[in-house]
């Protein structure tokens, strides 16, 4: 277990984001074989595409953004034009969709009575969970050419959750709230959004914000990164619940790795500045149109690659409207 509450509160090396997570039926990104962190971000990118379906039944508000889209743009402005301007669709992958299925069990977990979440217990959901993602995506069976392959993906599932069991006693906990959406509106910014794992209240009303990974831990030098989404959180949480949680906690299934964080008031209103520069940056090249790609040993992983400038690809024709409604910046023709 690692405590990292001093940590500075900074994004700038985009190698270890991660991004906000929902363990929906999205099978992620094609990063079979990425590094751990890349994997996590594409278990938890499906959170735009469940906030897309909710806000298709909202009133229109004003554009986005999530942790995912915050790093993002800071590790590639080309990436985050394709993934938000365009939203060009990304191929499936076992490894996200392992992601996926891992988080959706650990939400129903805790379904359960309290004696009843066993090991053996998470173990079984694990098949009705499975049954559940193949349904509402039917696309990732294809990820499976035979049985054998299916049953061995199973199991490194069931693995990752035998790593949780070795982390927290579940039968000790009473999540206040799973799978929880989050959003506030930062004046004269976008609409900050996300969705958290769990949130754990205390009898004196201490609040705890819980991550799962489903990837190893980072190196020690890039826990800043991994803790930006969990800080854009607590931030949100403060913001419209007038708390701020006591600690923040990401929990790395890959290696059984806990990282804690103990945030501040003063380190939120350093976030808030951070997020508004970033805000500002995004806006600023919505206005040039100069969405340049900024190559990294990140680029073997992206799925945009064939139709990027800087691996001699064509970018497809911005949507009409598509830059306003992002970023709410109106280009003229």
């Amino acid at each position: 277990m690692r405590d990292e509450s001093s940590v500075e509160p900074s994004v700038d090396d985009p190698t270890g984001a991660t991004v906000d997570a929902v363990a929906d039926a999205v099978v992620g990104a094609a990063v079979d074989g990425a590094p751990d962190a890349v994997v996590d971000e594409a278990v938890e990118e499906s959170v735009d595409d469940a906030l897309a379906e909710v806000a298709a039944v909202r009133p229109p508000s004003r554009p986005g953004l999530s942790p995912s889209r915050a790093n993002d743009f800071l590790q590639c402005p080309q990436l985050f034009r394709f993934r938000v301007i365009d939203r060009l669709p990304e191929p499936p992958s076992a490894a996200a969709a392992r992601g996926t299925l891992v988080h959706a069990v650990l939400e129903r977990l805790f379904d359960l009575p309290a004696p009843q979440r066993t090991l053996d217990a998470a173990h079984a959901l694990v098949a009705t969970q499975w049954e559940e993602l193949r349904e509402h995506s039917p696309q990732v069976a294809e990820l499976f050419p035979d049985a054998g392959s299916l049953v061995e993906w199973l199991a490194s599932a069931e693995a990752l959750l035998g790593t949780y069991f070795t982390l927290e006693d579940p039968t000790r906990l009473e999540p206040s709230e799973r799978e929880l959406a989050v959003s506030t509106e930062l004046e004269d910014g976008p609409q900050l959004r996300g969705i958290v794992d769990r949130v754990d209240v205390a009898p004196n009303g201490w609040v705890r914000v819980v991550d799962y990974k489903t990837g190893r831990s980072p190196r020690a030098g890039f826990e800043s990164s991994a803790l930006f989404q969990m800080r854009f959180y607590a931030f949100v949480i403060w913001r419209t619940r007038g708390v701020l949680p006591r600690r923040l906690q990401l929990e790395y299934l890959g290696d059984g790795v806990v990282v804690q964080h103990e945030p501040s008031e003063a380190e939120m209103a350093t976030f808030e500045a951070r997020i508004r520069s970033i805000w500002a940056g995004i806006q600023d090249t919505a206005r040039s149109g100069e969405w340049r790609p900024r190559t990294s040993k990140l680029c073997d992983w992206c799925s945009f690659k064939a139709v990027c400038p800087a691996f001699g690809g064509v970018p497809p024709q911005i949507p009409d409207g598509a830059v306003e409604r992002a970023t709410g910046v109106t280009q003229v023709a």
